[in-house]
């Protein structure tokens, strides 16, 4: 049984502490779900104290957060080279490769992971994991996802279009697109798919992040402490 309030507790440790690794005057990327809310929740206290920061959210959802925790906001246009980005993770990997999407913002989560000079992962102890191997979020022009999940299904993965909670029909990302969560079972050459995914047409982005091992830094939270893990540390 999933305790609730010890998994709340290890997000905030985790978002909490990538926010105190936060210097004033940096420009960061701000990624989607609860653990980065967390951190915002701290940055907000910080700002509040006299940090000076901007921000680059990655969707909607984490536009509104940052608004609200009055944390000033910029574009990639502004600031194409970012000092950090902060996001979460479904799946974290030994080798720091990850799976991400479950919100629908990994396009605009990878695009901002890019442009960063250090990516801080936020996450507690359920998302590490031996080996990848839940379903990849693919983000696919609407145009095309008939071919797209035809191709999928040749590649010998298990595509589905995925459904909206609370309305019918599909979930449309913030860039109007569809999302398909694909599955591959254990994912032997996460960095191979994601080439070969990247190479269907159709295909806007997909959730495997295996680019940025070299500047990442994961942020496991647990109910009254975190570990931090530097790049290609080996997690039991």
């Amino acid at each position: 049984m999933i305790d609730e309030r010890a998994t709340t507790a290890a997000k905030r440790a985790a978002g909490y502490k990538a926010a105190d690794l936060v210097k004033n005057r940096m420009v960061i990327g701000l990624g989607t779900g609860s653990t980065v809310f967390f951190a915002m929740e701290r940055l907000q206290e910080r700002i509040r104290a006299g940090l000076t920061i901007k921000g680059v959210p990655t969707s909607f959802q984490a536009e509104f957060r940052a608004r609200n925790y009055g944390i000033p906001l910029t574009t990639l246009d502004e600031y194409p080279v970012l000092d950090c980005a902060i996001d979460g993770a479904d799946q974290v990997d030994p080798h720091f490769r990850l799976i991400k999407g479950r919100g629908a913002a990994h396009t605009r989560e990878k695009c901002v992971a890019a442009a960063a000079r250090q990516f801080l992962v936020v996450v507690d102890t359920s998302k590490m994991t031996p080996r990848l191997n839940a379903p990849v979020p693919i983000e696919v022009l609407p145009f095309a996802v008939t071919p797209v999940m035809a191709e999928l299904t040749s590649m010998g993965g298990m595509p589905m279009v995925r459904e909206g909670a609370k309305k019918d029909g599909p979930v449309i990302s913030d860039n109007g697109n569809y999302i398909i969560d694909c599955g591959f079972g254990i994912i032997d050459n996460p960095e191979e798919l994601e080439s070969s995914l990247a190479q269907i047409t159709g295909v806007i982005e997909s959730g495997l992040f295996t680019r940025f091992t070299d500047k990442t830094l994961v942020i496991v939270g647990e109910k009254k402490k975190c570990k931090v893990l530097k790049s290609r540390d080996i997690v039991a």
